[in-house]
């Protein structure tokens, strides 16, 4: 896939960018890979170009770039404020200084960088959806909704924004808004895992882990090395009296992840509360069924909604409560509540 060089960033300036990093929608660039043809720029570099021996060159798009593939976010933070200054027309610039800045702590400098692309492009929807994501992690969902849904009237079929809606309407408290926007990302994407992980989450933290189950239980079929779903699905297990089957999903994830403290903290919870095993052994590839049909069953709804409103009730043992005996209330900190991360181009989720 080519990116832009030197010779073409002019051009690229006149010519409005469509939003995206992959196929047909990212710059156009002349270069077979990232940095392939452009020199490998020092991390102490504070001028606005890079030495090569007496010979100073300008920050490239693909220079830049190529550091932020590598990981280095603070100095391609510094490459492209400089290439951005340089060619303060291209809407690319300041989009990846956007997400450079976030991934290095500063989600102020980022915002203003989306806002800068969306001067040059109100058109750009990655600005708009990561921009977002940075509202939303600053806890500004208001502002935030506005952005996914003017992305969303531009790619209505977007099953990111859609994702993104749900998670800003549940910050607003807006709990069923929320749910059938997930509903609606999975109609178009069914192997959407982290809209199933985030409204797992939501059924999760409003006392209905029952409900939680299918979404999870086939979030982790498809993406069993997840550390974050699985101890999602052993908190949904537990807290419907599946302790046994929960203790297996959080040995799973500290396999998977044995720094996770999270699960580890779990575990301990299970095996030490003294609660009765189940009767009866769960079957998780049920409810991972029952959750396929579901996602059929909205795509053939105009308007999909949630149908069931009931609190955890399979085999609670305290239904008073709508509570595990021995669950303590702090055991809410164990639900991971990460939903999903920048959109870049590196293939991340």
């Amino acid at each position: 896939m080519s990116r832009p060089t030197a010779l073409t960033v002019f051009a690229l300036s006149l010519m409005t960018v469509a939003a995206g990093c992959h196929g047909a929608d990212r710059p156009k660039t002349t270069s077979e890979s990232v940095g392939a043809t452009t020199p490998t720029v020092s991390a102490s570099s504070s001028t606005e170009s890079a030495s090569i021996g007496s010979v100073a060159t300008p920050v490239t798009y693909e220079s830049a770039e190529g550091v932020f593939t590598e990981g280095r976010y603070s100095e391609a933070t510094r490459l492209f404020t400089a290439y951005t200054e340089s060619n303060p027309e291209n809407p690319w610039g300041y989009y990846m200084l956007g997400l450079s800045a976030w991934k290095s702590g500063e989600p102020g400098r980022a915002t203003e960088a989306f806002d800068r692309a969306l001067q040059l492009d109100p058109s750009h929807r990655k600005s708009l959806f990561n921009s977002s994501r940075v509202l939303l992690e600053m806890g500004h969902p208001k502002p935030a909704q506005e952005r996914i849904e003017k992305a969303l009237a531009l790619e209505p079929m977007s099953n990111e924004g859609l994702r993104l809606l749900g998670r800003t309407k549940y910050q607003l408290n807006d709990v069923d808004g929320a749910i059938e926007a997930y509903h609606r990302a999975l109609s178009l994407d069914e192997h959407d895992v982290w809209a199933m992980n985030n409204l797992g989450l939501i059924y999760i933290e409003q006392g209905r882990s029952a409900e939680a189950l299918p979404a999870l239980a086939r979030a982790v079929e498809l993406r069993s090395n997840s550390p974050v779903f699985l101890n999602n699905l052993g908190t949904a297990l537990e807290r419907t009296g599946y302790p046994v089957a929960a203790a297996k999903e959080y040995e799973a994830a500290i396999a998977v992840d044995s720094s996770y403290a999270k699960a580890s903290a779990s575990l301990a919870r299970v095996t030490t509360a003294g609660q009765q095993p189940e009767s009866e052994p769960v079957d998780l590839g049920v409810f991972s069924t029952r959750f396929q049909a579901d996602i059929e069953a909205w795509r053939g709804s105009a308007s999909p909604s949630d149908s069931s409103t009931t609190p955890d009730s399979i085999a609670t043992p305290d239904s008073s409560t709508g509570s595990i005996v021995g669950l303590s209330d702090s055991s809410a900190a164990s639900v991971e509540a990460v939903s999903d991360t920048l959109e870049d181009c590196t293939g991340e989720d």
